[in-house]
């Protein structure tokens, strides 16, 4: 029988071999691993308080667990950008709201950008949400 029957089958010989049932699930939740961690990573104050620090360490290397689990069935190049790029807002957002960094016009249309940029990576994989 064909891998790829035995797999839509849930057949496999390994139980590490099976591809992850919710990898856009999986792929949303290391981007909030990643968010917590980098916002854990500023209030750690340069890693000078015990508890954000452990934080920053235990959320990015939740989030790294988890974005290697989900290249197995997501394209590199979009898994990436989606984890960098939406990261990349959701920080900026944090530090405009909570931290009172400036929202200036440059911030707005690089932010924009970036969307643009994962978003068209979105489109040409031809993998839909």
């Amino acid at each position: 029988m064909p891998s790829h029957w035995r797999r839509a089958m849930g057949w496999t010989t390994c139980r590490f071999n099976r591809e992850p049932p919710m990898p856009w699930l999986i792929l949303t939740a290391t981007i909030i691993l990643e968010v917590i961690g980098s916002t854990m990573m500023k209030l750690s104050n340069g890693f000078t308080l015990f508890w954000p620090s452990v934080a920053v360490f235990v959320c990015y290397g939740l989030s790294l667990i988890g974005l290697t689990i989900v290249l197995k069935t997501i394209d590199l190049s979009v898994a990436y950008a989606i984890w960098c790029g939406v990261g990349i807002a959701l920080i900026a957002l944090i530090g405009i709201f909570f931290f009172k960094e400036p929202l200036t016009v440059q911030r707005v249309a690089s932010l924009v950008l970036i969307i643009v940029g994962v978003v068209g990576l979105q489109l040409s994989s031809g993998e839909g949400a």
